[in-house]
């Protein structure tokens, strides 16, 4: 009998690791690695459509999952990568549509997927134009420090405060939080978003540099 033991424990943790496994989590994964590919390995000619397409899956996940805050943080950030690649004519409603979708995940949970609505609202605060939109430096500060709070070694969290203070002409500080995303916790099934994420870091830091 003792030698059946270990088999019977494998497959219990394996029937535990598959009963933990929601379509939610499955739409969630499929959107990340389409999203990376998109962002990193499409022409950029052709993101724009294909953001478009893939922002019309996320809102079918998050309609067929009201309430979830992980599937509204995945279409507000598809939606918000869209925005980035429209003409200045359609990304200012893209953009606020991104907001709206973050700021609803946030009130179900801030600290969803390692705080990434509030990482997301962040940059959105900072990167949208603060004249004639919503852009606001103050907010965007306020939100990227909560999200290092949640997640002080993550990648994106570190990345995108760095790139504010950038923005800022804080570039010491910004060196140092570039420098903590590339040593940043390596995101298991996330290879492939880390390694171009890895790349916005090299330029920012170039940047710096050049300076």
């Amino acid at each position: 009998m003792k030698k059946y033991v270990w088999l019977i424990a494998l497959l219990f943790a394996a029937n535990t690791a598959f009963a933990e496994t929601t379509p939610l989590d499955a739409a969630i994964v499929k959107l990340q690695h389409d999203w990376a590919k998109i962002n990193y390995q499409t022409p950029e000619k052709e993101r724009e459509a294909a953001f478009e397409k893939l922002a019309a899956e996320a809102h079918q996940v998050s309609a067929a999952n009201p309430g979830r805050a992980e599937a509204l943080i995945w279409e507000g950030i598809i939606t918000s990568t869209l925005a980035k690649y429209q003409s200045l004519f359609s990304a200012g409603g893209t953009a606020k549509a991104a907001r709206d979708l973050l700021l609803a995940a946030e009130k179900i949970d801030a600290n969803a997927l390692d705080g990434s609505a509030l990482t997301s609202l962040g940059s959105l605060y900072y990167k949208v134009p603060r004249f004639g939109s919503f852009g606001d430096h103050d907010k965007a500060r306020e939100y990227l420090e909560r999200a290092l709070k949640v997640s002080p070694n993550g990648i994106d969290q570190n990345y995108f405060y760095a790139d504010f203070l950038l923005e800022r002409g804080e570039n010491a500080k910004a060196l140092e939080y570039f420098k903590k995303a590339l040593n940043a916790p390596a995101r298991p099934g996330r290879e492939d978003a880390d390694a171009g994420r890895k790349g916005d870091i090299q330029e920012g830091i170039k940047k710096i540099e050049k300076k």
